[in-house]
Protein backbone atom coordinates (compact mmCIF):
# COMPACT_ATOMS: atom_id res chain seq x y z
CA UNK A 1 0.00 0.00 0.00
CA UNK A 2 1.38 3.14 -1.08
CA UNK A 3 1.53 6.04 1.81
CA UNK A 4 -0.34 8.60 -0.44
CA UNK A 5 -2.93 5.62 0.57
CA UNK A 6 -2.05 5.37 3.71
CA UNK A 7 -2.28 9.29 4.68
CA UNK A 8 -5.91 9.42 2.66
CA UNK A 9 -7.35 6.76 4.61
CA UNK A 10 -5.98 8.21 7.94
CA UNK A 11 -7.86 11.26 6.48
CA UNK A 12 -10.95 9.67 6.36
CA UNK A 13 -11.10 7.81 9.38
CA UNK A 14 -10.88 11.11 11.25
CA UNK A 15 -13.92 12.87 9.65
CA UNK A 16 -16.97 12.52 11.74
CA UNK A 17 -20.03 14.00 9.68
CA UNK A 18 -21.47 13.23 5.95
CA UNK A 19 -20.86 17.22 5.52
CA UNK A 20 -16.88 17.24 6.43
CA UNK A 21 -16.54 14.20 4.16
CA UNK A 22 -18.22 16.17 1.55
CA UNK A 23 -15.92 19.25 1.93
CA UNK A 24 -13.00 17.21 1.79
CA UNK A 25 -13.92 14.78 -1.41
CA UNK A 26 -14.61 18.24 -3.17
CA UNK A 27 -10.94 19.46 -2.48
CA UNK A 28 -9.62 15.81 -3.44
CA UNK A 29 -11.59 15.30 -6.28
CA UNK A 30 -12.50 17.30 -9.61
CA UNK A 31 -16.30 17.66 -10.18
CA UNK A 32 -15.93 14.81 -12.58
CA UNK A 33 -14.73 12.27 -10.01
CA UNK A 34 -17.20 13.34 -7.81
CA UNK A 35 -20.26 12.36 -10.14
CA UNK A 36 -18.11 9.35 -10.85
CA UNK A 37 -17.92 7.89 -7.48
CA UNK A 38 -21.62 8.56 -7.28
CA UNK A 39 -22.76 6.95 -10.11
CA UNK A 40 -20.25 3.65 -9.07
CA UNK A 41 -22.26 3.94 -5.91
CA UNK A 42 -25.82 3.88 -7.54
CA UNK A 43 -24.64 0.97 -9.57
CA UNK A 44 -23.40 -1.62 -6.86
CA UNK A 45 -26.25 -0.28 -5.75
CA UNK A 46 -28.71 -1.81 -8.27
CA UNK A 47 -26.36 -4.77 -8.65
CA UNK A 48 -26.83 -5.61 -4.89
CA UNK A 49 -30.09 -5.53 -4.97
CA UNK A 50 -30.21 -7.82 -8.12
CA UNK A 51 -33.99 -6.59 -9.36
CA UNK A 52 -33.31 -5.75 -12.36
CA UNK A 53 -31.05 -6.69 -15.84
CA UNK A 54 -27.87 -5.45 -16.62
CA UNK A 55 -29.58 -3.72 -19.61
CA UNK A 56 -31.97 -2.01 -17.29
CA UNK A 57 -29.61 -0.74 -15.11
CA UNK A 58 -27.20 0.92 -17.56
CA UNK A 59 -30.83 2.10 -19.54
CA UNK A 60 -32.11 3.89 -16.10
CA UNK A 61 -28.88 5.13 -14.97
CA UNK A 62 -27.69 6.55 -18.47
CA UNK A 63 -24.48 4.20 -18.50
CA UNK A 64 -23.16 1.49 -20.98
CA UNK A 65 -23.40 -2.11 -20.12
CA UNK A 66 -19.78 -2.23 -20.11
CA UNK A 67 -20.24 -0.07 -16.90
CA UNK A 68 -22.35 -2.12 -15.45
CA UNK A 69 -20.06 -5.09 -16.40
CA UNK A 70 -17.16 -3.56 -14.81
CA UNK A 71 -18.78 -3.13 -11.27
CA UNK A 72 -20.53 -6.82 -11.79
CA UNK A 73 -16.76 -7.96 -12.16
CA UNK A 74 -15.76 -5.95 -9.15
CA UNK A 75 -18.43 -7.48 -7.08
CA UNK A 76 -17.18 -10.95 -8.29
CA UNK A 77 -13.17 -10.54 -6.85
CA UNK A 78 -14.32 -8.60 -3.32
CA UNK A 79 -14.39 -10.83 -0.55
CA UNK A 80 -18.05 -11.59 1.15
CA UNK A 81 -17.55 -9.76 4.05
CA UNK A 82 -16.86 -6.54 2.49
CA UNK A 83 -19.57 -7.43 -0.48
CA UNK A 84 -21.57 -7.82 2.71
CA UNK A 85 -20.23 -4.55 4.26
CA UNK A 86 -21.23 -2.93 0.70
CA UNK A 87 -24.41 -4.45 0.27
CA UNK A 88 -25.70 -3.44 3.77
CA UNK A 89 -24.68 -0.16 3.88
CA UNK A 90 -26.34 0.46 0.46
CA UNK A 91 -29.44 -2.05 0.40
CA UNK A 92 -29.91 -2.51 3.90
CA UNK A 93 -29.06 -6.07 5.58
CA UNK A 94 -29.48 -9.27 3.50
CA UNK A 95 -32.93 -10.71 3.35
CA UNK A 96 -32.81 -14.40 4.15
CA UNK A 97 -35.57 -16.63 1.86
CA UNK A 98 -38.77 -17.61 3.74
CA UNK A 99 -39.28 -21.51 3.61
CA UNK A 100 -42.36 -22.24 2.37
Amino acid sequence: MNEGWKEFLSLIKNINSAHELTGVFKVILTPEEFEAIGGRILILQALLKGEESQREMAERLGVSIATITRGSNALKIVDEKTKEKIRTCLTGPKKKRSKR
